[in-house]
């Protein structure tokens, strides 16, 4: 699989949804995620992240203006033991529970499917990272219709074990923008992964499409010891 620029991935599409991002920096000591959230409507625009423990959660910046709050608040990121789990929506609530009880990152999505937001069918995107005694290792998902056919749920695991420094992989939920949306489709992306987080979540928020971005969050784990650095961007509060 070739490189792709992220910066321009990010730039030559006004609505790649909502994405993960989750691989090594480039001298191989940071394990490293970014997610972003973007939105069209006023109710999916009203939103910022917030530190939660040592994981973040949707709020509505303005609560006189959250309608329908189903698919949109949500924890994104929560940290169970020495794993890191990030997805689109609350389904990782369902991987937290899951691991908990022994299952795997792939069995406890088991029970879940693409979100029930016709006639998009907003695919349910999903990573887990694990940092333990020195070595770090992640895996991705994603849930979707059959090409926009709610009656079947394609699911997909790609499990990179030990990951090169400086490679990661990017998967967004979106093509691009359309009426409806069409889902993400193919592998993750293999992208580059900067040493410098500063750096990195520039990048990020300065290549999403001004009017549609809405909140950024990126973490570097030190994968000798397991602490970490977050950054947290809000359109809503800049």
């Amino acid at each position: 699989m070739n490189m792709v620029s992220l910066e321009q991935e990010l730039k030559n599409n006004s609505y790649p949804g909502r994405g993960i991002v989750i691989g090594r920096s480039a001298d191989g000591t940071k394990a490293v995620t970014g997610y972003f959230i973007m939105g069209r409507s006023e109710n999916s625009r009203n939103r910022i992240f917030v530190e939660d423990g040592e994981g973040i959660r949707t709020q509505a910046f303005d609560p006189s203006k959250l309608q329908d709050p189903s698919l949109i608040i949500y924890a994104p990121v929560r940290v169970l033991n020495h794993q890191t789990i990030v997805t689109n929506g609350d389904q990782t609530d369902t991987i937290y529970e899951g691991l908990e009880k022994g299952l795997t990152f792939e069995e406890s999505l088991r029970s879940r499917a693409f979100e029930p937001d016709a006639p998009n069918y907003t695919p349910r995107i999903s990573g887990v990272m694990e940092v333990e005694n020195g070595t770090f290792r992640y895996a991705m998902s994603i849930l979707k219709s059959n090409n926009g056919n709610p009656d079947q749920c394609n699911r997909y695991t790609f499990d990179y074990g030990t990951c090169v420094a400086g490679e990661g992989h990017f998967i967004h939920t979106y093509m691009h923008d359309g009426n409806p949306l069409p889902s993400f489709e193919g592998e993750p992306k293999l992208v580059a992964i900067p040493d410098d987080i500063d750096a990195f979540t520039g990048l990020l928020w300065n290549s999403l499409n001004e009017d549609n971005k809405v909140s950024l969050f990126v973490r570097y784990i030190d994968i000798a010891s397991g602490t970490y650095e977050t950054r947290i961007v809000n359109k809503n509060q800049k």
